[in-house]
């Protein structure tokens, strides 16, 4: 593999309910087309590895934001990641969860949103939900019996969403075991 920095590319609202499709295979040639290398998708829904020559994180992300929003003619969001940074999401996450009698996900909060704002914007439900405020995302649990009581999906009608990809919890951790393995190989 070759040398820089290894980063996780979450795209923000594609392929999602049939709307801003985006092909894997045309997402990969969009960073490879960037110059990126080792670019790989993992499953459709925009989480994009690779790697890039050291630089500011924020930099890279308003580049490929950019660069995807020409080619695709949508608006389309990243929030960038390096492998340690998805290390310690999954490292500082709250005791127990991802648990089997919930349902687990991980709110990636893309600037200029806030932790602290993103965290007063989502509603929870007593008995179902539990949110967590981390190190650049939130941690929403539900009971799995009663998802369909969760207050999860009332954060799509608020402002604050567009700066918010949403990634569950076994998604987060094969992300970041495909990040380790890379590393290693």
């Amino acid at each position: 593999m070759s040398a820089g920095v290894q980063y996780l590319a979450l795209l923000r609202g594609i392929n999602v309910g049939g709307k801003s499709l985006v092909k894997m295979a045309d997402l990969r040639g969009a960073f490879e087309s960037m110059g990126l290398a080792g670019v790989t998708t993992y499953i459709a829904s925009g989480n994009v590895l690779f790697r890039a020559p050291r630089q500011k994180r924020e930099e890279l992300a308003a580049r490929i934001e950019s660069e995807l929003t020409r080619a695709f003619g949508m608006e389309l969001k990243v929030v960038l990641l390096t492998e340690t940074q998805l290390r310690t999401v999954v490292g500082d996450a709250p005791r127990g969860f991802g648990g089997e009698s919930h349902l687990s996900d991980v709110l990636f909060v893309r600037r200029p949103l806030t932790v602290k704002r993103a965290f007063a914007a989502i509603e929870t439900r007593d008995g179902v939900d539990r949110a967590w405020p981390g190190k650049g995302v939130l941690y929403f649990s539900r009971l799995a019996e009663q998802r369909t009581r969760s207050r999860l999906g009332k954060v799509a009608s608020r402002p604050e969403y567009k700066d918010l990809t949403i990634r569950s919890w076994s998604t987060t951790t094969k992300l970041l075991a495909l990040l380790e393995s890379r590393s290693s190989a």
